[in-house]
């Protein structure tokens, strides 16, 4: 034992002058050993995990091992760690372990993971990939199923030598849930933006709103419902009611009868007590807990659905399906009400998601205001449709810039011309109004309707139509939005 340990100290010696790592041949000159000796004393002490190596061509180089402290490696760490023996039974364990396996520590050492049932470590994944290790060090990721919830983990197992010389294995676990639920959530909102934008304009988005929203909840708590508000009208209507069973159920407030499609009193619900709501406070997820489950109820699940269903039938839904809050948000932008967003939840049960919630309702809202802006345009070019073709006269429309933006179809009738054939005022005059007065007259009125001067009521002028026939037509010129002129012509 005594040559043992001089010989082992005078290597190790070595082996710190030089961090890089030396052969067997240089060690064996520097403590002044045969060769034999030499390699016969740095296999203990790799056994011993002392030492390690790799081979460089033909020769082994061997440099001192990185060891550190257990206590401190057990202790100064969030992550969780378990030390097995060769036959998989537990040495070690820190105290963030024994915390969450609820088991004080004296009661793990000794016990085997594959013949016990302990978090994570002996679920069959985590045990497959022990059973996996070797020589060289594993790096996964495991999930994990816990008090109904997913939990993610990094798991790092590494080939250990303890200092008798036996084998065995550290696992270290870190806890990436949060990791995998914030990388989750991007690609969430990061997904629906793009299909909001590419959403069908048939789509209904208030249901495409409520799905997503679910996405985002447990399936226990998939339990959501949309209003809508109408603009023009200021009518309140629920759009959609969303979960698994849930909108069966909730027929039970309306005496079975389906929910979708009802209109809510809006004066009722938003802009007196106990909601006194604008489109600022409604852009943040609310909170509102209920009686029987809790004490304190600011606002009741009654006043939540607007005093539409009976306040003992609201009551006896809270208790019967397991109601404890209910989460209220809008669908706002800017200064702009939409509608608003509605999650029942169990009384022990919190909304985690909100944040993400919030952001994706922001998207949403979004692209209702956009939708509506392009309703109303369609809106406004039909309308501008059946002004030019609902007198049934011809019809010229002039921009500011001196183009013919258009002619109705009965224009194109009585004259010949299509707006193709007279892009521009100038080309229109020459065309229609070949006479020099007649030129000058109607140059005259386009400078004073354009320009907003005083108009007369109409004007009977003869226009030259395609076929060079003439025709005495009355025109009346009536100035529209953004400097535009329409022509009436009445033959």
């Amino acid at each position: 034992m005594g040559e043992y340990q001089e010989v082992s100290d005078k290597i190790q010696k070595s082996l710190r002058s030089c961090p890089r790592g030396l052969t067997i041949t240089d060690i064996s000159k520097k403590i002044k050993k045969n060769r034999n000796i030499t390699a016969k004393y740095l296999d203990i002490l790799k056994v011993e995990g002392k030492v390690e190596t790799r081979q460089v061509g033909s020769a082994h180089v061997y440099w001192l091992s990185q060891r550190i402290p257990l206590s401190a490696f057990l202790c100064f760490t969030h992550n969780l760690i378990i030390i097995l023996d060769k036959e998989l039974n537990i040495v070690q364990v820190n105290n963030q372990y024994v915390s969450l396996c609820g088991i004080p520590k004296e009661e793990l050492m000794g016990r085997n993971i594959c013949e016990n049932v302990f978090p994570i470590i002996s679920s069959h994944e985590a045990v497959r990939l022990i059973l996996s290790v070797k020589k060289e060090q594993l790096i996964d990721e495991i999930k994990y199923c816990m008090n109904g919830s997913d939990f993610f983990y990094k798991i790092e197992v590494i080939p250990t030598h303890f200092e008798d010389g036996e084998k065995g294995l550290t696992i270290v676990l870190e806890d990436i849930t949060d990791k995998k639920k914030h990388l989750k959530n991007m690609e969430f909102l990061a997904r629906t933006a793009m299909e909001l934008v590419d959403l069908n304009p048939d789509a209904d988005i208030y249901q495409y709103i409520a799905e997503c929203v679910c996405e985002l909840l447990p399936e226990k708590s998939q339990r959501c419902w949309i209003i809508s508000l109408d603009q023009v009208t200021s009518q309140l209507i629920i759009r959609a009611v969303l979960g698994k069973a849930f909108r069966k159920v909730s027929t039970e407030l309306a005496g079975g009868r389906d929910l979708v499609g009802m209109a809510v009193p809006i004066k009722e619900v938003f802009f007196q007590k106990p909601y006194f709501d604008s489109p600022e406070s409604m852009k943040k997820m609310r909170e509102l807990k209920h009686k029987p489950f809790f004490t304190e109820e600011e606002i009741s699940f009654y006043d939540v659905c607007a005093h539409l269903f009976p306040r003992d039938v609201c009551e006896t839904f809270l208790v019967t399906h397991h109601i404890g809050k209910t989460y209220v948000t809008g669908l706002v932008w800017q200064e702009q009400i939409f509608g608003s967003v509605g999650i029942c939840m169990g009384p022990d049960d919190d909304l985690e998601n909100f944040q993400v919630i919030e952001s994706f309702l922001r998207q949403a809202s979004i692209a209702i205001a956009r939708r509506m802006t392009e309703q109303r345009l369609s809106q406004s070019e039909q309308d501008y449709h059946n002004l030019l073709d609902g007198p049934g006269i011809p019809v010229l429309n002039m921009d500011n810039h001196g183009g013919i933006t258009s002619v109705n179809q009965k224009y194109t009738d009585e004259f010949g011309y299509s707006q193709a054939d007279i892009p521009t005022v100038d080309i229109w005059l020459e065309k229609s109004f070949p006479k020099i007065s007649d030129h000058q007259k109607m140059r005259e009125i386009l400078n004073e309707s354009s320009h907003g001067g005083e108009k007369k009521e109409s004007i009977i002028i003869p226009l030259t139509g395609n076929n060079n026939m003439k025709a005495e037509v009355c025109i009346k010129p009536v100035s529209v939005s953004d400097g535009m002129v329409l022509f009436f012509m009445k033959p």
